[in-house]
């Protein structure tokens, strides 16, 4: 079998920190197919860095997904969901050069790996590089593409729904998770609460909890928003602010400070709370938002 898998290192650093510069243009966090994809317009790519590997992804993808595992146990890097994010430590490593970043994320990938139980690591998984398992690496990375691209599509989907639509969604959630909803403000000025619900059936148990709906792309609650609902929150209440553009990090920072409490669900969570109540939605709340379970075989590693 001939070796797809072999790109100088000077190289695949040069697309890491490409990768990180990236994130910090998009504000610190992004899908990790928007970043690739970002990346890949920065460079002009020789025969060999195009070359497919067995799931149709060029060469220089495959060793830039591989690699940007060292950066997540180097702690310069979080993926979630499909989603990248760096750190601070992520950002301070943009001063090394190519060379630099890429040895500094396989030493501390090592040193990572050195710490974890020999015991519960199978032998092929110790010894997994590009060079020595490309199909395993293959395997790796198409796990992870198909876990982004079924997260955009279900990102492109709620973005379809008008802001009342997803207002009733959120309800439809907050049902299936046993709370029960109390008012549901029509189209038209709503004092700023869109949804008041409550634990129990006849509103007895407190606290009740007062809801608010932001649904937008590009804008992302800010603090200013965040007062704004506080001030709307009495004795034996509390706050949810629902965000599918997220949230400022002024505005995270505000809520975390504020005497009252106020929730967050950006549209990470509000996916994974979708997924984890699914089987008690009801029909009209699974049509909002249809899923279906596809398996994969998953990664060997944690």
């Amino acid at each position: 079998m001939s070796d797809k898998s072999l790109m100088p290192v000077d190289r695949v650093g040069e697309l890491m920190h490409a990768a990180l510069s990236e994130l910090v243009a998009q504000g610190g966090e992004a899908r990790g197919s928007d970043v690739i994809g970002a990346v890949g317009k920065r460079f002009v790519f020789s025969a060999v860095e195009l070359e497919a590997y067995s799931n149709g992804t060029p060469r220089w993808e495959t060793n830039l997904r591989f690699y940007t595992t060292n950066c997540v146990k180097a702690g310069w890097l979080r993926k979630s969901k499909g989603t990248w994010q760096i750190t601070t430590e992520g950002r301070q490593v943009l001063s090394l050069s190519p060379g630099e970043l890429v040895r500094e994320s396989t030493r501390k990938y090592n040193e990572w790996n050195r710490t974890r139980s020999k015991s519960s690591i199978s032998e092929e998984t110790q010894s997994l590089t590009i060079e020595t398992a490309p199909e395993l690496v293959v395997r790796e990375n198409t796990f992870e593409q198909a876990e982004e691209q079924s997260r955009r599509v279900i990102e492109d989907h709620l973005f379809t729904l008008s802001p009342y639509e997803f207002q009733d969604l959120v309800g439809h959630l907050l049902r299936a998770m046993g709370y029960f909803i109390a008012h549901t403000a029509p189209p038209g000025p709503d004092g700023g609460v869109d949804l008041i619900v409550y634990k129990d059936p006849l509103g007895t148990v407190a606290p009740r909890i007062k809801v608010q709906v932001k649904h937008r792309r590009e804008s992302k609650v800010s603090s200013r928003e965040i007062r704004e609902l506080q001030g709307l929150i009495q004795h034996e209440e509390v706050g949810l602010m629902v965000s599918s553009g997220g949230f400022a990090k002024d505005a995270a920072n505000e809520a975390r400070r504020a005497s009252k409490h106020i929730d967050q669900i950006d549209l990470e969570r509000l996916i994974t709370l979708w997924q984890e109540h699914y089987p008690k939605l009801s029909e009209e709340g699974r049509r909002m938002l249809p899923l279906a379970a596809i398996y994969h075989l998953a990664p060997t590693e944690d």
